[in-house]
C-alpha cells in the first residue's frame, strides 16, 4: 500500500527555539509561515513540520499524491482507497474522509500506543 510522502508533525512550545534546534541538525526551511505558527523543515528526504498552538500532540503524517519534495504525483492511491483498505483490515479510524467525495480529503487513526496518524491528501 503506497501511503504517499511521510513526515512527522511536531507540536512545539516555541517555534523559534524548535526551528533553531532542528537547523543545528541540518534541517532547512522548506515551506510554511512562522507568522501562521508553522514551518516545514527538510534534511535531504527527511521532513519535519513544526506547529505551535495548532494541536496537542505529535502526529505521523502521510500525504497521498505527493512525493518527498511535495511534488504532485501523476499516479497515486487516493486517500479514500487507503481508508477503505484499512477498514477492511479491521483498523479503527478516529475520523473518516467522505467516501463519495473526490479531491482533497483526510482521515485519522491512533496506533496502539496513542500516536496520532494523519492521512492528508491535498488534491
Amino acid at each position: 500500500m503506497n501511503l504517499g510522502a511521510f513526515s512527522v508533525s511536531l507540536a512545539v512550545k516555541d517555534l523559534v527555539v524548535s526551528r533553531e534546534f532542528y537547523e543545528k541538525l541540518g534541517f532547512q526551511k522548506f515551506a510554511g509561515d512562522p507568522e501562521h505558527g508553522y514551518v516545514i523543515l527538510k534534511n535531504e528526504t527527511h521532513t519535519i513540520g513544526l506547529f505551535q498552538g495548532m494541536f496537542d500532540g505529535n502526529i505521523l503524517t502521510f500525504n497521498p499524491g505527493w512525493d518527498s519534495e511535495c511534488n504532485e504525483l501523476e499516479d497515486f492511491v487516493d486517500v479514500r482507497e487507503i481508508q477503505r483498505q484499512l477498514k477492511e483490515k479491521g483498523v479503527t479510524l478516529a475520523t473518516e474522509a467522505d467516501e463519495c467525495g473526490t479531491g482533497p480529503a483526510s482521515f485519522t487513526l491512533v496506533d496502539p500506543d496513542g500516536n496520532a496518524i494523519l492521512f492528508d491528501q491535498h488534491r
